[in-house]
């Protein structure tokens, strides 16, 4: 994008990283989720900490690989449900093989089980940019879910994508909350914070 061009809205941005993110998945494919797996142990976590990861959604970096590395180090890990509760993710306990049903939105989650509280979530989206903004797909779940979950405590937020998802600078509310780390195909992108 080059200084006279304006930056684009979130709508217009929602729909050219839709595209960008079609293609890398074309491109790269499972090889990008088995890539994330590889970088357990560079994601700083605290041994033992409950993860709360996703189902990935058609063209999404895949991030089961990575959840059962994380398991295999000692992680307990957790999947997000859609409940009635304001618009808030309610995370279950899950095991990498355990069944799991269909939700809201296209979404897959652990059948009703106690709440868990994260330390850490990995999360999808869109797009991100280096001070860790991300572009969701405009619910505004993980912004208040991860607002909620820090004014309890520290959460770690870390964003999975593909290397081509970067963008220069993702438009922000605010209420939207920067993470902590990107995680892509190619490594551990440490962010800028806000």
């Amino acid at each position: 994008m080059t200084e006279s061009t304006p930056p684009l809205s979130k709508s217009d941005l929602r729909r050219v990283a839709r595209q960008t993110r079609r293609d890398a998945m074309a491109r790269l494919g499972p090889a990008a989720g088995r890539a994330l797996a590889g970088l357990a142990a560079g994601l700083g976590l605290p041994g033992g900490a409950v993860v709360a990861g996703y189902w990935p959604l058609g063209g999404e970096i895949d991030p089961v690989p990575l959840m059962e590395a994380l398991a295999a180090r000692g992680h307990v890990l957790a999947l997000p449900a859609v409940t009635e509760t304001g618009g808030i993710l309610e995370f279950r306990r899950w095991t990498p093989g355990e069944a799991l049903e269909d939700g809201p939105h296209g979404t897959r989650h652990p059948a009703v089980a106690p709440a868990l509280a994260p330390n850490a979530l990995l999360v999808p989206l869109l797009a991100f940019d280096r001070r860790g903004f991300r572009l969701g797909y405009g619910g505004g779940y993980y912004d208040r879910t991860l607002a909620g979950l820090r004014r309890d405590g520290e959460v770690f937020a870390v964003g999975l994508a593909f290397a081509a998802q970067e963008v220069e600078r993702v438009p922000t509310d605010p209420w939207d909350i920067a993470l902590d780390r990107i995680a892509t195909e190619q490594g551990v992108i440490e962010t800028a914070g806000k």
